[in-house]
């Protein structure tokens, strides 16, 4: 069986959870552009804006461990039932009013503006720990690549509907011009809503019997005719020492591989807060181009962005997954230094969808990683710490660079974003550099997984 047909020959529950992905990734495409321009209209300032989308991220950040923990004892799909609820309302605020504080508290509550890559915003630790389940760790590379190039597509679609306001003026003129793109983002929530409520999710007694895909530790049982395989004897989650000892000493490394990775995610979080949320901003303040024309931007990145997700597992595959997102960081520094240079809207446009498909397009690799450094029943921990590393400090970048822009310098943030992730791309691979040698030969002593049954 070829690469590209494992990822499509996925456990029933992954194939939903892509949908779902899909769907929500274009409600959020469109507010990426539209939420800082509708702000705007409404004559909030810079820090303002950046004011707010900081409080989402902070009220993320203080959910994300708590989702995680108890996602592990009460299952998965509540939680993202609860996400899909909080999106309707927060979207339905936007279509009925303009008043400052339901929109704060809309904003806060769902995320708006975050750029989340169709994730459920704090309770992604339960999503990605749920995908997790039902992949073998052998494919994860590969299939958490494909659920973001999913992703990226749909935001590419949702950001080209983001420019449509600009055609709703001449029958909703000013701010209601948003409103249709709001309305859209509510009806799209509800239809995950059914989607989630027709999901179903295994208990776990049944993971703990080997009913549903896992086979992350030795220790576990692993049902061979629904996985077709088996982790090699004597290899811990994260690869660097034997899953072998007490359950303390099991835990001990697995808590030293989460603490490095939180580190190392500090550092990329407060990079991609500085400038990721603000793009929208920075394009209309440092042209004074439309609503349009910084859609079909943002969505062009998005779209490149969900070809880069699908080379990047293939690089997974080839060179591994740490290395690929190495290389890849390192060269997506360089164009963000180089994009506050550029003379035109034009050519800054083309260097951006270049720079975003380059950096973005590691996210898969990065959250399979993020889900290997531990067994299953504590990975919605250890996927809430993956998160919370990154929201945390991302969270607090909005509010600096709106600052600085309305200060006047539109360059500086696009510096410490660069200086930032070089750094991050170092530690990274220096501190996870061997998972790569030790995930091939886990593949390599793995038998193929089995077809799919009609």
């Amino acid at each position: 069986m070829t690469t590209y047909s494992q990822w499509f020959s996925l456990h029933k529950v992954a194939k939903r959870i892509l949908l779902i992905r899909a769907l929500r990734s274009l409600g959020q495409g469109a507010m990426v552009v539209d939420l800082a321009l509708y702000l705007e209209s409404l004559h909030w300032t810079g820090a303002a804006i950046g004011g707010v989308i900081s409080g989402a991220g902070l009220f993320g950040a203080a959910l994300i461990l708590v989702v995680g923990v108890l996602s592990d004892r009460l299952g998965r799909r509540p939680f993202l039932l609860i996400y899909e609820v909080l999106s309707m309302l927060s979207a339905g605020l936007f279509v009925f009013t303009t008043h400052a504080l339901p929109l704060v508290i809309a904003i806060v509550v769902a995320g708006f503006g975050r750029g989340q890559s169709g994730g459920a915003g704090p309770f992604s630790p339960a999503e990605q720990a749920w995908l997790a389940r039902v992949v073998e760790r052998s494919r994860r590379g590969q299939v958490f690549s494909l659920n973001n190039a999913i992703a990226f597509f749909g935001m590419a679609i949702g950001s080209l509907l983001g420019g449509l306001p600009r055609y709703f003026q001449t029958f909703w003129p000013g701010p209601s011009a948003y409103r249709p793109v709001f309305l859209m983002v509510m009806v799209l929530s509800a239809v995950c809503f059914v989607v989630l409520l027709q999901t179903p999710e295994a208990s776990a007694a049944a993971e703990d019997q080997g009913a549903v895909l896992s086979g992350d530790t030795a220790r576990e049982t692993v049902n061979p005719k629904a996985q077709g395989f088996r982790q090699p004897e004597g290899k811990s989650v994260a690869g660097s020492a034997p899953a072998k000892g007490t359950e303390d000493d099991i835990r001990r490394r697995e808590n030293a591989n989460m603490f490095k990775l939180a580190a190392v995610n500090a550092l990329n979080g407060l990079a991609v807060g500085l400038t990721g949320p603000m793009m929208a901003y920075w394009f209309s303040a440092r042209f004074g181009v439309s609503a349009a024309s910084i859609g079909l931007t943002i969505s062009l990145s998005f779209l490149l962005t969900s070809v880069s997700s699908l080379v990047s597992g293939y690089l997974a595959a080839k060179i591994g997954m740490v290395k690929s997102i190495t290389v890849l960081r390192i060269i997506g520094s360089a164009m963000t230094i180089a994009l506050v240079f550029m003379p035109s809207f034009a050519a800054a446009s083309v260097l951006y969808v270049l720079r975003n498909a380059i950096n973005r397009g590691t996210q898969g690799n990065r959250s399979a990683v993020g889900a290997s450094l531990t067994r299953d029943k504590r990975r919605g921990l250890a996927t809430s710490i993956n998160a919370f590393s990154m929201r945390l400090p991302s969270s607090i970048g909005p509010t600096i660079s709106g600052t600085i822009f309305d200060a006047g310098d539109l360059v500086l943030p696009f510096y410490l974003t660069a200086g930032l992730q070089i750094v991050n791309a170092v530690l990274y691979q220096w501190l996870f550099g061997k998972l790569d040698s030790v995930s091939r030969q886990a593949t390599n002593r793995l038998p193929s997984p089995p077809e799919p049954r009609s």
